[in-house]
């Protein structure tokens, strides 16, 4: 088992407030035709996010992601434990305007358009019609729907991809200070996935803290700052990448020939094997490079030391005996 990294670790110098808390929080349902049947599905999770954050919660399915997200939102109630959003109580109705939610399999009134959607939703929370024709066509294209085509369609005209993206300006719809999102990329094409990552960085550089869950591990390593793995309920590991995957500018490289005096300064744990070495490189790998073609060096392979977020999820996995495949 992965050692629970402090939440705090990363961000220990920084005068950033939780946004998310939970301690020790607990959710078991009932199931069967007697309802006398147990299924644990969150076993003492303890987590922190922190404001201005893009947090994402990682775990094969069944592992308990989506009812930790509806936990927080207020959607389920947990079996014990406590948590705060926003400072607050989970389900304090103050603390709900100042949130935006886009489920993993969101349900529109398919016969209203991208803009008629956005209206309703803004109705609901109130917003002023001066605010709304102001903050809508904003939204439509922050997420790529300002085209008169797109934003007069009738949703039931709207492509999976379109869909995502109304659902994330619905989401946005009140400004939010805190915005769930529940697989988002889920099910979308290379280009779609591309589109969801863009508006996210587009919500970080605005200040908004982001947890999501995620299937799509290359996405979740490019764009948060920490990930959780929750697996069985349980969360196993928690923190930035640097602290889980380790320095991502550390490289192996390996190669034959050259000068073994200059290559030894450069590198450690090197090793010799059938007349080639392998090694990890200290310092600038583009000099490093540079000095191998003047020494006469043949280089062979170059990559990162550190495992990407897939390799080290599947390891943390097998740790515990998960199995891996559908």
């Amino acid at each position: 088992m992965a050692t629970l990294i402090d939440s705090t670790s990363e961000l220990s110098t920084v005068d950033r407030p939780a946004v998310v808390e939970t301690y020790e929080l607990r959710k078991t349902y009932r199931t069967g035709f007697w309802l006398n049947q147990k299924v644990v599905s969150l076993k003492g999770c303890t987590l922190k996010v922190f404001q201005g954050e893009t947090f994402g919660l990682l775990g094969p399915n069944g592992a308990g992601k989506t009812t930790l997200l509806k936990t927080l939102l207020s959607i389920v109630r947990p079996n014990g434990g406590r948590g705060l959003v926003l400072g607050q109580p989970l389900g304090d109705r103050a603390v709900k305007e100042r949130i935006g939610y886009l489920p993993e399999n969101p349900y529109f009134y398919d016969y209203l358009t991208g803009w008629e959607t956005l209206q309703f939703t803004a109705g609901l929370f109130k917003i002023p019609p001066s605010v709304q024709k102001q903050r809508i066509p904003q939204l439509l294209d922050l997420v790529g729907l300002a085209q008169s085509t797109a934003r007069k369609k009738q949703l039931r005209q709207y492509s999976k991809g379109m869909l995502q993206r109304i659902g994330m300006a619905q989401a946005l719809i009140n400004d939010p200070d805190l915005v769930f999102f529940d697989e988002p990329m889920s099910g979308l094409d290379p280009m779609g996935r591309y589109q969801i990552r863009e508006i996210i960085l587009s919500l970080k550089s605005q200040g908004k803290t982001i947890f999501f869950n995620s299937h799509v591990l290359s996405d979740v390593e490019a764009i948060c700052d920490r990930i959780a793995i929750l697996a069985e309920g349980e969360l196993i590991c928690i923190g930035s990448l640097k602290e889980l995957l380790g320095v991502a500018e550390t490289y192996t490289i390996k190669g034959r020939g050259g000068s073994l005096d200059v290559i030894k300064k450069r590198m450690v744990n090197l090793e010799f094997r059938d007349g080639y070495w392998q090694g990890h490189l200290k310092g600038d790998p583009y000099d490093f490079l540079a000095s191998l073609n003047l020494m006469g060096a043949q280089l062979v392979t170059v990559n990162l030391a550190r495992p990407s977020l897939e390799e080290f999820f599947i390891q943390q996995l097998h740790a515990r005996g998960i199995r891996t495949s559908s």
